[in-house]
């Protein structure tokens, strides 16, 4: 790889959220290769702010429920700031929509894919994604999108239990979150005494719920353009997250699928996205189906899972795609695995609680490189920050859950 070191990046995120690895990661992915890296965080202690990799962390205390013309002028502040065009690396649907919406103010001084209008929009939001995927012929899970209270009574009357309920669509969710993140309903008498926080209108989505003992969840990684010789794709199989089952990925294993990634550039290309995006698919034994259930037009938390064999990782491949640097071809490498070292540790003690096992997960034999989702013997920081802002969390969470397997 031959790198534009002239050309800065920023990883961005609205959401007040310090402990993000996925940005870390990309902080570190352009830092190693000599590329300044800038970044917005909460203070200057976070994980992101004191890894030796960060060139400047541009302290903006957001939640991402301000009106985003706010936002807009405070990103062109940072722009200015960083003093020439940087690219853009958003690490939540908030900042990805904004910078997709607000393409034209922020051409100036960024670099970023350009995407058809509306349409990062409709990913990042549940019921969005539910209309493309019916449009387009791609499975997903059933789902309903109760625009009221009524909707929802009426909805409870005929629902099969268990399900899932997620918050519809960003911004709203950070505003008025009506679940704090996925969570499962077993029954319509837990429906109703969750309905009695949403008010009238509730900002949610209930999705049917795909058995663990029936589903795999498998993740697709994907850098995508109208050029394709600058597609670079990676699959894996997810086999640990937190919430078990539930949540975010705590250890993931790359794994082939070629049935799964054509699926996912298929529908990449009918729709028009081009970047990076992060989809999480579920494999549903009982009809022998993928079903997709997120699409987050963005890089995810665990990106730094996959690699190629020419040390292509999909940051990496943004960042030579947009400073029009050629894009190395090569494979991905098999038997990467990512632990995720604050929430793996929860994540195993439950799953040892269960009986539960990824079929499609390789054995440990096939296993080769291991990234850390925290730790780099590199960039020692990041790791005790980390520690030092999720033990009483993690500790609350427990003691909240009464540690009970979903």
């Amino acid at each position: 790889m031959a790198p534009d070191t002239r050309t800065p990046a920023l990883v961005l995120k609205f959401g007040h959220y310090p402990l993000h690895h996925g940005g870390v990661g990309a902080i570190r992915s352009l830092g190693r290769l000599g590329v300044p890296v800038h970044a917005v965080t909460e203070d200057r202690l976070t994980p992101a702010a004191v890894s030796r990799y960060t060139r400047r962390a541009h302290v903006w205390r957001t939640t991402g429920t301000e009106p985003p013309d706010r936002l807009l002028a405070g990103l062109l502040r940072v722009g200015e700031r960083i003093g020439r065009p940087a690219l853009l690396i958003p690490t939540d649907e908030e900042a990805a929509v904004l910078v997709a919406e607000r393409q034209r103010e922020l051409a100036d001084r960024f670099l970023f894919p350009r995407t058809p209008d509306g349409l990062v929009a409709a990913l990042a939001s549940k019921q969005g994604l539910h209309d493309l995927c019916l449009r387009h012929g791609v499975s997903t899970a059933r789902a309903a999108f109760p625009e009221t209270r009524a909707d929802l009574l009426a909805f409870a009357e005929t629902a099969v239990f268990p399900l899932v309920a997620k918050n519809r669509d960003p911004f709203t969710r950070r505003s008025r979150p009506a679940v704090p993140g996925t969570t499962r309903i077993d029954d319509v008498d837990a429906l109703l005494a969750l309905a009695e926080r949403w008010g009238e209108q509730p900002g949610v989505v209930l999705q049917e719920y795909l058995p663990r003992a029936d589903a795999e969840d498998w993740i697709v990684h994907m850098h995508t353009s109208t050029a394709e010789d600058a597609r670079v794709l990676f699959t894996a199989v997810k086999a640990r997250s937190w919430p078990p089952h539930a949540g975010m990925t705590a250890m993931a294993v790359t794994t082939p699928n070629e049935e799964l990634a054509q699926l996912s550039a298929d529908f990449c290309k009918e729709i028009g996205f081009a970047g990076v995006c992060d989809l999480d698919w579920r494999f549903d034994r009982r009809d022998g189906r993928y079903k997709l259930l997120d699409f987050n037009p963005r890089i995810g938390a665990q990106f730094r899972l996959f690699e190629t064999e020419a040390r292509v990782d999909l940051v990496r491949a943004l960042h030579l795609h947009l400073t029009g640097r050629e894009i190395p071809r090569a494979e991905q490498i098999q038997g990467r695995r990512i632990v995720v070292e604050n929430i793996d540790l929860l994540a195993r003690l439950a799953y040892r609680r269960s009986d539960y096992r990824t079929p499609s997960l390789p054995p440990r034999a096939r296993w080769t490189e291991r990234e850390l989702g925290w730790w780099a013997p590199d960039d020692p920081l990041p790791f005790p920050a980390m520690l030092a802002r999720s033990v009483a969390p993690g500790l609350k969470y427990l003691a909240a859950s009464g540690f009970r397997q979903r």
